[in-house]
C-alpha cells in the first residue's frame, strides 16, 4: 500500500471535511430522502432522485476520505532541509524571461490549490522543482511554450 505524503495543514483539512459529511451532510441527505420520499411516487420524484444522487456523492467521499487518512504520511514541514526543494517546502522562482518571482508550496495533489501558492509534486511544475537547489534552472513545457525558471530560494 502507497502512502500519501501530506502537511499537518492538508491532514487537518481532510478530517474537518470527513467530520463535516459524517455530521453535518449526511444527516440533511437523509432527511431531504424522507422527506421526498413523504411526497408519494417515487418514480417521477425529482427531489428523491437528487437526494439519492446526493447520497452516493456523499457515500463515495466518505470512503475514499477514510481510506486516504488511513494512508497519510503527515510531513512535519518545520523539519525539512533547506538545501534542496522536498514535498512541504516552500520555494521562490524567477521566470528567466520575464523577471517575475512567484512563490509556491509543493503539496500533495489533495491540498493543491493554485491561487493561494499550493501546488501538487505530482504537477508538471512541482515534478520539475523537486530535488532543485537554490540556483538550479528548470524548464518546462507548458501549454503556452515552453517556461525556464530559476530556483531563487527554498524558505
Amino acid at each position: 500500500m502507497e502512502r500519501i505524503p501530506v502537511t499537518k495543514q492538508g491532514f487537518e483539512a481532510l478530517k474537518k471535511e470527513l467530520a463535516t459529511l459524517k455530521k453535518i451532510e449526511r444527516p440533511q441527505n437523509i432527511k431531504a430522502i424522507e422527506e421526498a420520499r413523504a411526497h408519494g411516487d417515487l418514480s417521477e420524484n425529482a427531489e428523491y432522485a437528487a437526494a439519492k444522487d446526493r447520497q452516493g456523492f456523499i457515500e463515495g467521499r466518505i470512503g475514499e476520505l477514510e481510506f486516504k487518512l488511513a494512508n497519510i504520511d503527515i510531513i512535519e514541514t518545520d523539519k525539512l532541509p533547506k538545501d534542496r526543494a522536498v514535498f512541504g517546502c516552500k520555494v521562490v522562482l524567477e521566470n528567466i524571461e520575464t523577471g517575475e518571482d512567484v512563490s509556491y508550496q509543493l503539496v500533495g495533489p489533495d491540498e493543491s490549490d493554485i491561487e493561494n501558492g499550493r501546488i501538487s509534486v505530482s504537477s508538471p511544475l512541482g515534478k520539475a522543482i523537486i530535488g532543485r537547489k537554490p540556483g538550479d534552472e528548470l524548464s518546462l513545457q507548458v501549454p503556452g511554450g515552453r517556461r525556464t525558471y530559476e530556483l531563487v530560494e527554498i524558505l
